[in-house]
């Protein structure tokens, strides 16, 4: 089967296509890397920040359009799917639709429904946009929910999600902003992780904790206190702690930077790991972050629990690492767990499985 896979967020595309090709499927995966990130596609489609940048975007996607025909399957990693204005968008999405058999939507990050819901619904105790009833009032936050409620990108959203074949959420909280309002299109599948090679879960003298930042999304993610946390931690326990900081760096640098770490910090208002702490986990790392019950009984997980769970407050995540600096008998362990967390629920080609599935292809193998 043909597969066209649009976008990226945090190599899931690229993961998946390695999973889809491992089953015999041929897949292309067209995207602009996930900005600086700069993760692996077949056809590249990136914007430049020169004043003819956007006239070459056009020109290229006009020269990419005739070879996005003729896919089985074409899968969005998101409404704004490529770098272009909402209402630019729409042309584009109308012509896949005519020239495909079947069109999917990811629901794998910011778009109309999580803002929207975690606004007004409310179902999770806790997101990037409320705590409890109580709306988060952060510049992000605030700026996001006037981006796409009442905007021609909810439009958009709407008018693909009604209109696609079907809904893919990668995360537990995704998947209860769009489940009830798409309740027979929307399906969860866990994001695919590559595992490598079994790692060797060292035991270091110091607990080496690690932390991303991306300096524009810090408040808004709560890296700022967990770093916080992290610092206060490594200053009243030198001799057990050290923490390694990277900033806005591309992949393949930050691979290389958290190769060393025993611990990462990630996504203080998450109920779940996402990819980085799942590529993290994959590595026999330990995730301090979002691991609430929700999170494993949608993959049904009932023994296994290597995320060390946090609140969304400085005093959990304080407490939550101390415990680890002071307990290193746990370490080994929870390294274990974490890979075979990766293993049981999110290797790249049984997660490929459960895509071809959704997106009924399996029916037509038999044709």
């Amino acid at each position: 089967m043909k597969i066209l896979l649009i976008g990226e967020y945090s190599n899931v595309h690229w993961t998946l296509a390695e999973g889809l090709r491992a089953l015999g499927h041929e897949v292309v995966v067209l995207s602009n890397g996930d900005f600086w990130k700069n993760y692996p596609r077949d056809w590249n489609l990136e914007r430049r920040h020169t004043p003819l940048g956007g006239l070459e975007y056009l020109y290229h996607l006009l020269r990419y359009l005739p070879r996005m025909r003729g896919f089985d399957v074409v899968q969005l990693i998101n409404p704004l799917f490529l770098e272009l204005k909402a209402e630019r968008i729409v042309p584009v999405y109308k012509y896949l639709r005519r020239h495909n058999k079947r069109i999917f939507l990811g629901a794998f990050g910011m778009d109309y429904y999580w803002v929207n819901e975690c606004c007004t619904r409310k179902p999770l105790r806790y997101s990037d946009f409320n705590i409890g009833e109580e709306l988060r009032m952060n510049t992000d936050a605030v700026q996001e929910k006037e981006d796409w409620i009442g905007t021609p990108k909810e439009s958009l959203n709407r008018n693909i999600a009604s209109d696609c074949d079907g809904i893919i959420a990668g995360l537990y909280e995704y998947y209860v902003c769009y489940k009830p309002n798409f309740p027979a299109k929307t399906t969860f599948i866990p994001y695919p992780i590559r595992l490598e090679k079994m790692p060797s879960f060292t035991q270091h003298d110091k607990l080496n904790l690690f932390i991303g930042i991306n300096k524009g999304r810090s408040e808004y993610k709560g890296t700022d206190i967990m770093l916080k946390a992290a610092k206060d931690i490594v200053a009243k326990y030198p001799d057990k702690a050290t923490l390694r900081i990277a900033e806005s760096i591309p992949f393949s640098e930050y691979q290389a930077m958290m190769d060393e770490s025993d611990v990462i910090l990630d996504q203080l208002y998450s109920y779940t790991p996402a990819m980085n702490a799942l590529a993290a986990m994959g590595k026999g790392i330990i995730v301090v972050g979002g691991g609430e019950l929700e999170n494993y009984e949608i993959l049904h997980e009932k023994e296994l629990r290597p995320i060390v769970n946090v609140q969304p407050t400085y005093e959990s995540v304080f407490h939550e690492l101390e415990q680890l600096v002071l307990h290193p008998e746990s370490i080994v362990p929870l390294k274990k767990q974490s890979v075979e967390y990766i293993r049981r629920h999110h290797d790249y080609i049984k997660v490929a499985r459960q895509y071809i599935k959704a997106y009924g292809l399996e029916k037509d193998l038999y044709l």
